[in-house]
């Protein structure tokens, strides 16, 4: 009885997920979309639909099929974890009818069976490599507690997500803030700034240097701009804020995430 309750929510979860998708779209103009298939871009749906018809098509489905294989899914996206090539390819097929029976079908280029090559695993593949939730996984150079070198497939801030970040910090303008004072500057950087070493910040935090000292050379073009003494002398404001990150190294969170200007 409680298997055939279970199937019958999912039917009826599925039959509502088929109506929002086959609903026309009204815009601000006054036109009406017919929807022949998926959501609209953007749509504020988009998101919970995607989860909802996911959860049942996916996730239910790898327990009740693939109980032995696990895996992580955030949206529409996912990593699988198989213990073989063989198995991989398997799983690859068995994922293609399983969403066509479901009318979906998994993406050509961003689907694909990946080799996590480390000092053990070293055969050739086509796809070694793979971005996910911000991270690029790919073989590395590590290194243990005592300084032994060793190879292995970690994650670690990806060029994407850095290209993000920068993106954002350009768009900041900070050189043009010069009727902010500094203090005025980190509260309004500091929870985004906090944000991005939560969320990169936990493997290999070296990867995030480069952004966060782009953030630096923009204080120090702010600097530069604010203060007589230092227009036009970048070195002089380097020191300056150099000297400033020494003496109050905890103002914004990179700099007591270690990243700050240092003192000639």
């Amino acid at each position: 009885m409680k298997a055939v309750r279970k199937h019958t929510q999912e039917k009826w979860v599925l039959l509502y997920v088929e109506r929002w998708l086959q609903t026309p779209v009204s815009h601000r103009d006054g036109r009406v979309e017919e929807r022949m298939k998926g959501t609209p871009q953007g749509g504020v749906i988009s998101p919970l639909l995607a989860n909802l018809f996911l959860h049942y098509v996916f996730d239910r489905w790898m327990a009740r099929h693939n109980p032995r294989t696990p895996f992580e899914r955030y949206a529409d996206d996912a990593v699988c974890h198989c213990r073989s090539g063989a198995e991989a390819d398997a799983l690859m097929s068995a994922l293609k009818s399983r969403f066509a029976e479901c009318g979906l079908e998994l993406h050509p280029e961003k689907t694909k069976v990946v080799h996590c090559r480390d000092g053990k695993r070293k055969e050739e593949a086509e796809h070694v490599s793979f971005d996910f939730l911000g991270y690029t996984f790919r073989t590395r150079l590590s290194a243990t507690r005592y300084g032994e070198l060793f190879v292995n497939f970690a994650p670690a801030v990806s060029a994407k997500a850095l290209k993000a970040m920068r993106h954002k910090i350009r768009r900041w303008g900070l050189f043009r803030w010069s009727n902010l004072s500094i203090e005025e500057i980190a509260a309004r950087l500091n929870p985004v700034v906090r944000g991005w070493i939560n969320d990169y910040g936990r493997f290999r935090k070296t990867g995030l240097h480069p952004v966060l000292e782009y953030i630096d050379h923009q204080l120090i073009r702010w600097a530069m701009g604010k203060y007589k003494q230092l227009k036009g002398r970048r070195t002089r404001a380097f020191l300056w804020m150099g000297r400033l990150a020494k003496r109050f190294s905890g103002l914004f969170e990179h700099w007591k995430f270690g990243v700050r200007p240092a003192v000639g």
